[in-house]
């Protein structure tokens, strides 16, 4: 088994907010990330399998690349992840949130490749990032 991973980048705002508590309530759940605000994500797709022998790869890095691109960052890129994204719609836009549903927007389509997707690492800020692999999810 052996394991190759792909980074990509993207920005898009967000805000923090529950639609059941009052906007005081949200204020004092969620602080400043309770209005909007933006990052500049990097996020790390592991994908992982068994070497080709005939290429030497476990998949060309650019077609996974691609993945990513057509599947994910296309659709993040520059948007607000709480009005303009169809598989974030009516979910928290926490970053842990956000891994999982990355996750599972490329785990199909991975598969279809022919390897396994490992883990979603969704870098926030240089100090805060999450990893998701795929185990228990909402």
């Amino acid at each position: 088994m052996i394991y190759v991973t792909r980074r990509e980048r993207f920005s898009a705002a967000h805000f923090m907010y529950n639609k059941a508590l009052s906007r005081e309530e949200n204020m004092r759940l969620y602080g400043k990330c309770a209005g909007i605000h933006g990052h500049n994500y990097e996020l790390f797709v592991t994908v992982s399998g068994e070497i080709n022998p005939e290429t030497g790869y476990l998949i060309d890095l650019g077609i996974l690349g691609h993945i990513i691109r057509e599947h994910v960052v296309d659709l993040l890129d520059h948007r607000n992840l709480n009005e303009n994204v169809a598989f974030l719609e009516g979910l928290p836009t926490s970053t842990e949130v956000l891994a999982g549903e990355i996750f599972h927007q490329l785990e199909a389509l991975v598969a279809a490749a022919g390897i396994s997707l490992h883990k979603v690492k969704l870098v926030e800020t240089k100090n805060n990032y999450t990893e998701y692999g795929g185990d228990t999810w909402q």
